[in-house]
């Protein structure tokens, strides 16, 4: 009985060590600049094309991406290649299998294009309700209001600078392959 008591023991402090060790890697998961502190993705990516063509591709993005991309941008100057914007997205959680509303994510963002790559960055978010507050609190796991959807609303953040925004930002500032009918 002794050694089964003891088997549960260490199974169970296995247990607690992987959820803590899963726990950690959603956080560690999410870039925080180390001057700002803010989390922040930010990435150079390399593409054929002048800074004007990928300029005109972003800006053409804008309008595939965005539904009001006029009142998103507050920023558009082909002259220095940069596009500056701010915009938000709903955060989700799951009660009782019930999906609802935590709240809606403000962030903004940067294009910066230059010849042969540009540079697109996410950062100030902030979760809007009743009142706002920064995100980065979500990163401290040991902060006295602590809430288990926190390691989700990170995943979601993740999830959406990753897999929605630049995603989708690269994919459309691939050039465009130009077929040429064969004349005959």
């Amino acid at each position: 009985m002794k050694k089964f008591i003891t088997f549960l023991i260490i199974a169970s402090a296995g247990l607690f060590v992987f959820a803590q060790e899963e726990e950690v890697s959603t956080v560690e998961a999410i870039p925080v600049d180390p001057n700002t502190g803010l989390i922040t993705f930010q990435e150079v990516v390399e593409e054929t094309g002048t800074k004007t063509e990928l300029f005109n591709r972003a800006s053409e993005w804008l309008h595939h991406y965005f539904k009001q991309p006029v009142y998103v941008t507050e920023v558009r100057d082909a002259a220095s290649g940069v596009i500056k914007g701010k915009h938000q997205f709903e955060l989700i959680f799951y009660e009782k299998d019930v999906k609802k509303t935590a709240g809606m994510i403000k962030y903004y963002f940067k294009i910066e294009c230059k010849d042969g790559r540009y540079r697109y960055t996410l950062d100030q978010f902030v979760l809007t309700r009743q009142s706002r507050y920064p995100c980065e609190r979500w990163l401290n796991t040991a902060h006295r209001d602590y809430n288990e959807q926190w390691p989700l609303y990170l995943e979601q953040l993740r999830a959406y600078s990753i897999d929605n925004f630049a995603a989708s930002l690269k994919e459309y500032m691939v050039p465009k392959v130009k077929v040429e009918e064969e004349e005959w």
